[in-house]
């Protein structure tokens, strides 16, 4: 090496110790750090680390206590592409949780306390592409705009929640979206959960562990695949009339009773009307004869 080389070496490697140092010390008490990843996994925290790293790309905090993420802790790193909390005890309070790391490509919140997803709960995760929230058993709601924002979704998965209803455009408007998880829900299969089915039976989506998806409601389909479900429904909904229906043909029927009488009646007083009329003229014509 040159001497004029050598200098440059030793200040670069000089460079390299002092950075790692530095990245020694800002490392989180009980986590490990490595270049852009910190992983706490299993460390039993209960509340969320502080000193990572800023330029931080991949943070791991699964199986921990962690019930919280603060909004402003995590938008300090604005560099995130990968969260995993996974098994940790997070639940309600994620609305504009995510709103500062807009970069953010894989998160995943499976095996947790999620209850909602609401249009606030991702709709600031402009980049995302996998969202994991399998197996949060109390998640019983997601709204129909939830991932109206996340065009970039590849794949999904809601298996093993509390969730017995998914409108169909939630999925069916994520123009990326190859792969959906579903098995293992609550799904009731009613009339209104038809259009659903069917989408899944027509779209290019893959469904892993298809033999799971299952209807759970009503008794009478109860551990029936979709597709199966989907023949059934199609002939009930399509032919069966409820009590509603039956009352609505009852009071149309009556009302065309009704009118029907009516119109009769009037044509009736009608004509009697015109006979009177015209024996009078009748009379009044014989009259004037006679006289």
């Amino acid at each position: 090496m040159s001497p004029l080389g050598r200098p440059w070496s030793l200040s670069l490697m000089l460079l390299l110790r002092m950075g790692m140092a530095s990245e020694g010390i800002n490392c989180p008490s009980r986590c490990s750090c490595q270049y852009l990843e910190v992983n706490c996994t299993g460390q039993q925290l209960q509340e969320f680390p502080v000193d990572i790293p800023l330029d931080t790309r991949q943070l791991i905090l699964a199986a921990n206590n962690v019930s919280y993420l603060p909004a402003v802790e995590l938008s300090f790193l604005a560099d995130l592409v990968y969260l995993d909390c996974r098994k940790n005890l997070l639940g309600d309070d994620l609305d504009f949780t995510f709103i500062g790391v807009a970069k953010l490509v894989y998160l995943d919140l499976s095996f947790n306390n999620l209850t909602q997803v609401t249009f606030s709960t991702f709709s600031h995760l402009l980049s995302l592409v996998v969202l994991k929230i399998s197996d949060n058993p109390n998640l019983v709601a997601i709204e129909k705009d939830a991932f109206s924002n996340n065009t970039w979704l590849r794949h999904l998965d809601v298996s093993r929640t509390g969730l017995t209803f998914l409108d169909t455009s939630t999925v069916r408007d994520l123009p990326n979206l190859r792969l959906l998880g579903l098995s293992d829900n609550l799904w009731h299969c009613n009339c209104s959960f038809l259009d659903f089915i069917t989408w899944m039976t027509e779209s290019n989506v893959h469904f892993p562990d298809a033999d799971n998806i299952t209807c759970s409601t009503p008794a009478g389909l109860h551990a029936l695949r979709m597709p199966a479900a989907e023949a059934q429904l199609h002939f009930s909904c399509l032919t069966q009339l409820y009590k509603q229906d039956y009352v609505f043909l009852c009071l149309v029927g009556f009302c065309m009773f009704l009118a029907g009488t009516m119109v009769a009646w009037l044509a009736g007083i009608c004509a009697v009307i015109y006979e009177v009329h015209a024996s009078k003229g009748e009379e009044e014509e014989e009259e004037e004869d006679t006289a």
